[in-house]
């Protein structure tokens, strides 16, 4: 799965993602992003509906990204790789908003581009700081612009 700006990846069972009311909060006020594209809030599942998305999958890939990584490609692209080996449950989900346009023609017009176009795991109600703990990988809160900061995406696979 060698993929650029791919560090880690790590098997993990859905049921231990984490996800909360917050999180959205944390979208509409903290996030230029919100409700500018199809990828994000309001546009998004609502945790609940998440979690009963999560629990209809047995195993998914956590994936560490480098911060010059661009992270919902890479998402987008290895879970198509997933999808077209059988797994046709594959669904990704990236980190941030969406760059695949300039701008987004959503609401008032159609996603550009639905086969690559995939939503955070933050915008789905994700508590990707409390999911990525629990795999043991790193994750801090950046409290300085000179710190490195860590991204991840997650894959259901089925």
């Amino acid at each position: 799965m060698q993929q650029p700006g791919l560090l880690e990846v790590k098997v993990i069972r859905p049921k231990d993602v984490a996800t909360g009311a917050w999180v959205e909060w944390k979208c509409r006020f903290g996030c230029d992003g919100y409700g500018q594209c199809l990828v994000c809030p309001p546009f998004t599942p609502k945790p609940d509906q998440t979690r009963r998305v999560l629990d209809g999958y047995r195993r998914g890939l956590l994936m560490h990204f480098r911060p010059d990584a661009h992270v919902k490609q890479v998402v987008a692209d290895l879970e198509r790789a997933i999808f077209l080996m059988g797994a046709w449950k594959a669904f990704g989900l990236g980190a941030g908003p969406c760059h695949f346009c300039p701008s987004c023609p959503v609401p008032d017009g159609p996603c550009r581009h639905p086969e690559r176009a995939r939503p955070s795991m933050e915008a789905c109600g994700i508590d990707v700081f409390t999911t990525v703990r629990k795999a043991g990988l790193p994750i801090e809160v950046v409290t300085d612009r000179r710190q490195c900061p860590n991204y991840y995406g997650l894959i259901l696979v089925d």
